[in-house]
């Protein structure tokens, strides 16, 4: 007979279950052999429960629960993804329920502003937790560019090399960029973007990342590409930039600033830019009306892969850059469609490397949590929760139009 805890979960589970919303079918050893189904339509998932431990994981702790229960084994399912996108479906409500009560009361937040932000030592703390890694086990889940990005597919059948240079000419296509630009990449990843700008565009690249392992790499990389007099890779912070610049570009690291520090960052890229200076920013956002609870929510992404990140949403941009600057926005196009994709790619290589991982070190608990990791993502994406945009920036009397798709591409 299952247990308090699992009678409680597998009655909220049934409870939870509505029309279309997709079917969830729970069996294993923790539900005594039988098969619990809920809800309707696809997808139709089938999760496996080991260990009855997961229900009271689940329930007290959330994601959190979900990531850790899944990591030890504890429960497996035909279709992670497809799970993901059935809780996001079922939650919706009372998701919408804690926007809308943090937006109105505001008191968290008020309270949480007055705590210390984190420090650049925080941040180089942070990023090191995520992207010091293993330069090779990057390698195995990304394409030839290292891009760790959202690809942007113009044609179904383009590889993955292809969606990402395809990326990084939609950018540099909306910043007029040129040989007579002097460009500063801030999250320099591991150079690839910047190694495109100098190839096929001549632009001189200033780029810096607070990574340790990306910068030795990026350093690597412009060696054998014979671009030093093209490139110079910093291991700066963003704050301690000096100079002035024709452009900035930065490709999904603002998601990396605490959302405290983003009038700071903003402030930091106008001081950059020269009078007819141009931003390109490359941002994964969060629907607006979930932002406020997501500064405060720690879901097993920020607890367990990604310390201290913060998913911004369009109005926070906005708003920042306009406290801090005179920049305006001229382009704006919406990729975020094509990161499901880009995610489905970065597991299929996985996948396929399973033995070098492990080769590696990398256990088995940590696969599963990088599985989970990418198929959250991916039905995040799938669900619009959040979405990726490029976003081009110029100053008043700028001739910098941008030359974006149209809006969602």
């Amino acid at each position: 007979m299952p247990s308090v805890t699992a009678r409680v979960a597998l009655d909220l589970l049934r409870r939870s279950g509505r029309s279309g919303q997709g079917t969830l079918r729970l069996t294993g050893p923790a539900v005594s052999g039988h098969e619990a189904v809920s809800g309707t339509g696809s997808p139709d998932v089938t999760v496996r429960i080991r260990d009855r431990r997961t229900f009271g994981a689940v329930l007290r702790h959330g994601s959190v629960g979900l990531a850790r229960s899944y990591q030890a084994g504890w429960w497996d399912t035909d279709d992670l993804t497809g799970l993901v996108r059935i809780l996001s479906r079922r939650t919706a409500g009372t998701r919408d329920r804690l926007d809308a009560m943090t937006r109105r009361t505001g008191s968290p937040v008020a309270a949480v502003k007055r705590i210390r932000p984190p420090t650049p030592a925080d941040d180089r703390h942070h990023i090191a937790a995520h992207y010091d890694l293993s330069n090779e086990f990057f390698a195995m889940m990304l394409d030839p560019t290292m891009a760790y990005s959202c690809a942007y597919f113009e044609r179904p059948d383009m590889t993955l090399h292809d969606a990402q240079r395809a990326k990084f000419d939609a950018l540099a296509r909306k910043l007029d960029l040129s040989g007579n630009d002097h460009v500063v990449e801030i999250g320099t990843g591991w150079g690839g973007f910047a190694v495109h700008l100098a190839q096929h565009y001549g632009c001189r690249i200033t780029t810096t990342t607070i990574s340790t392992e990306q910068r030795l790499f990026a350093e690597n990389l412009v060696k054998e590409r014979g671009l030093e007099d093209r490139i110079t890779v910093l291991g700066a912070d963003y704050r301690e930039l000096t100079g002035t610049y024709d452009a900035l570009v930065s490709v999904e690291m603002i998601e990396a600033v605490d959302w405290r520090r983003h009038d700071e960052f903003f402030a930091a890229c106008n001081r950059l830019l020269r009078p007819h200076g141009r931003l390109g920013l490359q941002a994964i956002i969060i629907d607006e009306r979930s932002y406020a609870r997501a500064r405060l929510h720690n879901d097993f992404i920020r607890s367990l892969v990604f310390p201290g990140g913060t998913l911004p949403s369009l109005g926070a941009i906005v708003g920042s850059v306009a406290r801090t600057s005179d920049l305006r926005l001229v382009d704006l196009q919406d990729i975020g469609p094509h990161y499901a994709e880009t995610l489905r790619r970065w597991r299929t290589n996985l996948a396929a490397r399973e033995a070098e991982i492990v080769a590696l070190g990398f256990d088995d608990g940590f696969r599963r949590l990088w599985n989970l990791y990418l198929c959250y993502c991916e039905a995040a994406f799938e669900e619009r929760h959040i979405s990726d945009l490029q976003l081009v920036l110029a100053r008043p009397g700028s001739p910098v139009t941008g030359r974006g798709a149209p809006v969602v591409g």
